[in-house]
């Protein structure tokens, strides 16, 4: 009798020692390492970390109102702002139990990024997240992420490119088509970009339309939703493996109805094949996404699961990001005329009152400088996460294995040290001599699309898309901020308008533009 009863005591014993080993002794144990090293932070609190104080800032950050300014870091990121003010550029904060050193030191995020010796690889993604963009190139590594790599650059360099300029002026051609058609010339520009990147992607990389990807498209814009607002949840794992929360449920739905849709498109590709209808998978990055899934080496093969991961992962990273950019970009130009203007006339000196062509896109000094600006302010992503794959040495600072590590991208883009003190303000101007001397020739002061071997892989490619859809608006219209607009930038993955941005068009004469 005593014997049973021992055993599940020690049994629960251990789980206690555990329990507080973990969530305790670790911990506090990290936190006094780093503390040793110069590295403060907000105290760690039990099971929580930092997380309850992170939701505390951002909400009441949310419920104030912002005027008609670029200094936007203390609302949108109120937790960053608020602790590298306090404790430094480097600092040691903590999401649940894991303990995460955020930096804005360029030289420590050089040597992090550039991660020569595969020492901080991407971090592995929450639940959640796994469902948005598992299995695809953002997060992947080694000799998988390589060939998924090399995929992607043959699909988004060179001829190719060239190739799908055509098919993005058409997009634009029927969203400039139906902006003409409308009697009220008010335009909320966000929701206009969102449908216009939606079809570009769509017809660029998958040979479709927005129709048929329409439902991926509304799939993936809940799953954002859901990701967002647990970001800052805190996770307790053997709770989480007993017990799946209502976003968890709900993300595993709306990840399975994303890959039985991306099947679909897959089948047709692959049934035209097989009735003879075409002669190839195309050369597309579909068609080179199947050719590989088809393929007999098995050092090129792709699998099923790895196909449908990066066919989410460019339908989400090629409209997201662009409609998030191309909408803060109309918005300073409606705002700023000046540069609404100089933006014009240099695209009807290169282009007259014809479409845009890729010759004359890398000629748009003007409008590289205001997307660049605009990227440095209102960018992508606000920060890039790493973790440290094993005990490692960062320049002088000693880091414990699998501590996570947050390059804040945003701050080295405002930070006064590296652009001067109206880092704050819009002036495209800082970039006329180019990005390097714009930065003092320090590759991370600027880094909207990341830096090094896992920079994005459609960059060049978003900035043709943003070339061809500005140039082709500013032909056409002038641009003013509607009186209705409220300047409110909300981080949901990317940084998005909270209310939309609406403007009010006013046509150009002799405006009529061919291919």
């Amino acid at each position: 009798m005593e014997l049973v009863i021992l055993v599940p005591c020690c049994f629960f014993l251990i789980a206690l020692i555990k329990f507080f080993y973990e969530y305790m002794w670790i911990p506090l144990r990290i936190q006094n390492m780093m503390n040793s090293q110069g590295i403060k932070g907000p105290p760690y609190k039990f099971i929580y970390g930092n997380n309850k104080q992170v939701t505390k800032m951002r909400m009441e950050a949310l419920s104030k109102c912002l005027a008609l300014t670029d200094d936007i870091f203390p609302k949108v990121q109120p937790h960053f702002y608020t602790w590298i003010n306090r404790y430094g550029k480097n600092y040691l904060s903590w999401s649940g139990v894991r303990a995460e050193l955020v930096i804005s030191d360029p030289e420590l995020v050089k040597k992090v990024l550039r991660n020569s010796e595969n020492l901080f690889p991407k971090r592995k993604l929450s639940d959640i997240g796994e469902k948005l963009l598992g299995n695809g190139l953002a997060f992947i590594e080694g000799e998988k992420w390589a060939k998924h790599r090399k995929l992607a650059d043959k699909a988004f360099h060179g001829e190719r490119l060239k190739n799908m300029t055509p098919t993005i002026i058409a997009s634009v051609e029927t969203m400039l088509e139906k902006w003409k058609a409308q009697e009220s010339k008010e335009i909320e520009v966000f929701e206009e970009f969102r449908l216009l990147t939606s079809e570009m992607i769509s017809r660029t990389a998958f040979g479709s339309n927005y129709l048929e990807g329409e439902k991926i498209f509304v799939m993936f814009n809940k799953l954002k939703i859901l990701l967002s607002r647990n970001i800052s949840k805190t996770m307790i794992p053997f709770i989480n493996k007993l017990w799946k929360s209502a976003d968890l449920l709900e993300s595993e739905k709306l990840e399975k109805g994303i890959q039985d849709c991306v099947m679909e498109i897959i089948k047709k590709r692959e049934n035209k094949v097989v009735s003879g209808e075409a002669d190839s998978f195309g050369d597309d990055y579909l068609g080179l996404l199947v050719n590989a899934y088809h393929d007999l080496n098995d050092k090129n093969k792709l699998s099923l699961e790895d196909l449908v991961g990066e066919c989410k992962t460019i339908y989400f990273a090629g409209h997201s990001t662009l409609n998030s950019l191309l909408s803060w970009i109309v918005l300073h130009l409606a705002i700023h005329g000046d540069w609404q203007e100089k933006a014009r006339r240099e695209v009807i000196d290169i282009f007259g009152n014809q479409n845009p062509h890729l010759e004359g896109i890398a000629k748009l000094i003007t409008m590289s400088m205001i997307i660049n600006e605009t990227l440095r302010l209102y960018g992508p992503t606000n920060g890039l996460p790493r973790e440290a794959a094993r005990e490692v040495q960062l320049e002088k600072l000693a880091l414990p294995a699998n501590i996570d590590i947050l390059v804040l991208n945003s701050s080295l883009h405002r930070d006064s040290y590296l652009w001067g003190d109206d880092a704050h303000l819009f002036k495209p101007e800082r970039f006329s001599e180019g990005i390097a001397k714009a930065t003092n020739y320090n590759a991370a002061a600027f880094s909207p699309f990341g830096l090094g071997p896992r920079s994005c892989v459609g960059m060049t490619f978003a900035m043709i898309e943003t070339k061809i859809v500005l140039s082709m608006i500013l032909q056409r219209y002038t641009v003013t901020l509607s009186p209705t607009y409220v300047h409110s930038p909300v981080p949901i993955i990317s940084l998005v308008p909270q209310h939309g941005i609406q403007v009010i068009l006013e046509s150009l004469h002799n405006n009529a533009c061919s291919t």
